[in-house]
């Protein structure tokens, strides 16, 4: 059965507001639309929902699942399921804020998390649109894909400012906005790697998951800003 839906989402600790404290506040619009976009994902109907973000290997996670951001001084462990009493968190941050966002969903309809799929940065295009277009089986599914733009949007951003960033970013709104499998598909992983995006391996999974599913797909792109030089994008991805 085929992919019904998609939604991407960044993953920054700052999202969650213990962790951001008095400045939690400046992300609330991002909040608002990464909430809106997995309560979409939630009610599209699927029976099935996967999720895929970034992580120092590329490792598959079966149920339940389990992380931490103890790494960022908050004595919080998102989870999806419940883990066993001897269970430990072993979830990158990626899939880490993927659970705390599916925590989130006030939805009735929360469909099956039967995987969470980690892929490590530096893995080719070809073999992250295999990866997307492996998954399916004999039900509706749908896709959570977590990753970040380019870390370099000037003097105060992790990478500090590159001229090239601006551009980057503004082709991966484009195309998340039109839902254009070659143009994520086309995404460079030594320019990638260079700005310090770490959303790309993820976008390709799910052009990857996207054309092997086939049809014709309807993109919109609800925020894209960089805030703390950062670019950050939520999109939902539905069939047209």
């Amino acid at each position: 059965m085929p992919l019904v839906a998609a939604a991407v989402c960044p993953h920054p600790p700052l999202l969650i507001p213990e962790v951001a404290g008095a400045a939690a506040t400046e992300l609330d619009d991002l909040r608002r639309a990464c909430d809106t976009a997995v309560t979409r994902l939630v009610d599209s109907g699927a029976d099935e929902l996967l999720v895929v973000g970034d992580g120092p290997d590329t490792h598959r996670y079966d149920p339940p699942f389990h992380g931490s951001l103890a790494a960022y001084g908050l004595p919080v462990e998102p989870t999806v399921g419940r883990p066993g009493p001897g269970s430990r968190p072993d979830l990158p941050l990626s899939l880490t804020i993927g659970a705390w966002l599916l925590g989130r969903s006030r939805s009735e309809s929360v469909p099956v998390v039967s995987a969470m799929y980690a892929v490590a940065p530096q893995t080719d295009p070809v073999s992250c649109a295999q990866l997307g277009a492996g998954w399916g089986g004999d039900r509706n599914w749908a896709l959570l894909v977590l990753g970040d733009g380019s870390a370099c949007r000037g003097a105060a951003a992790p990478g500090y400012a590159d001229p090239r960033a601006e551009a980057y970013d503004s082709g991966v709104a484009e195309a998340l906005a039109d839902a254009d499998l070659d143009a994520l598909l086309d995404l460079d992983p030594e320019l990638s790697a260079q700005l310090r995006v770490v959303g790309r391996a993820a976008w390709q999974v799910l052009a990857g998951a996207a054309r092997a599913a086939g049809g014709d797909w309807r993109g919109e792109l609800s925020y894209h800003a960089a805030p703390y030089g950062v670019a950050y994008f939520v999109a939902t991805w539905e069939r047209s």
